[in-house]
């Protein structure tokens, strides 16, 4: 097998357009559906290594909806997990491998965003891995997630959603480009609004960063997934034919709140070249912000380490959570 490709990102940063990016390309294994091993399914199972967690898992994960798009034997693969299967890392490359062999190709894809946490973990397991992180702006972004009710706001902050979105962006970001660094020449960025507007370029750096044809004309031609119809959350555009969702936040994003949002995460934005609407939300830091960034990211650091490492991770995550089309 080829060294396989981790595609991460803050949610709804076009996680699942780079990867259909890149199926459309050839070469890659097709599996439509987003494993979450790290952040869901380990938590739900506990030590692969004991035998009786592993087997609950694949009792479980035969009759998932991962399982059904895999296409392979439940039997066989069963057999493989089994014998040499300890942890998440090798069920995953169990999984994918087998995947990859059976449709005739040397490589896969993951594409689960919430794998940033677990970059590092995930270097030392695959040593070969190399790591794309898309990046785009916080306020298309938060518009996404709340049209999505993916937010997620503190229970006392329903009415800040989108303020709450945008924390969660620089916090998720400047994870993934921390753990980038680390991981040397192994990790590279882009930024979706190159892939929408101007994709041969970015395109051809990350050929060139996989050692792999990412021919344009030929990823028109085959036009996979969202590549062909877009994964939105704002269907109306499709249906009224103006989609459009680099800048949507210029005419969708209430205008007192957009000022608090700058206010509350402007510099990083500017720091990744994204420009404010209100140029002096650089600059304010009052109290009030401070602390509600204080706040949030606590919260999902914690939240985070939580659901990794308490029982607490019954509760907060499912397994119905590993079976999100893409």
């Amino acid at each position: 097998m080829k060294p396989p490709v981790f595609i991460v990102g803050c949610p709804r940063s076009g996680t699942s357009f780079l990867y259909h990016l890149l199926l459309s390309a050839g070469g890659f294994a097709e599996f439509h559906t987003q494993m979450n091993v790290f952040d869901v399914l380990e938590p739900i199972f506990g030590d692969l290594s004991v035998p009786r967690n592993k087997k609950k898992m694949m009792r479980e994960w035969l009759g998932s909806k991962a399982f059904q798009v895999s296409g392979l034997d439940a039997s066989g693969l069963e057999a493989k997990v089994m014998a040499g299967c300890n942890n998440g890392s090798e069920f995953l490359r169990i999984v994918m491998d087998e995947v990859a062999r059976k449709q005739g190709v040397d490589r896969w894809i993951d594409s689960t965003p919430t794998n940033i946490p677990h970059m590092l973990r995930i270097g030392r397991d695959f040593p070969e891995a190399q790591f794309i992180h898309i990046i785009r702006d916080a306020r298309d972004i938060a518009l996404s997630l709340d049209k999505h009710n993916w937010s997620r706001p503190l229970p006392w902050d329903r009415k800040r959603s989108l303020l709450a979105a945008g924390i969660y962006w620089e916090w998720i970001v400047r994870k993934g480009r921390k753990h980038g660094a680390m991981l040397g020449p192994r990790y590279m960025e882009v930024r979706y609004e190159d892939l929408v507007e101007q994709p041969q370029p970015p395109l051809k750096r990350i050929g060139e960063f996989l050692g792999h044809d990412l021919d344009y004309a030929r990823i028109q031609q085959a036009s996979v997934g969202s590549v062909k119809r877009p994964l939105t959350a704002f269907k109306e555009e499709l249906k009224e034919g103006r989609f459009s969702p680099v800048g949507r936040w210029k005419n969708k994003f209430p205008e007192d709140q957009l000022v608090w949002f700058e206010r509350l995460v402007g510099k990083y934005l500017m720091e990744l070249g994204y420009p404010l609407a209100h140029a002096e939300s650089n600059s304010q830091r009052a109290l009030a912000v401070r602390a509600l960034r204080l706040e949030y990211r606590n919260f999902y650091a914690f939240k985070q380490w939580a659901k990794v490492n308490t029982p607490l991770s019954r509760w907060m995550v499912s397994y119905s959570d590993i079976l999100i089309d893409k």
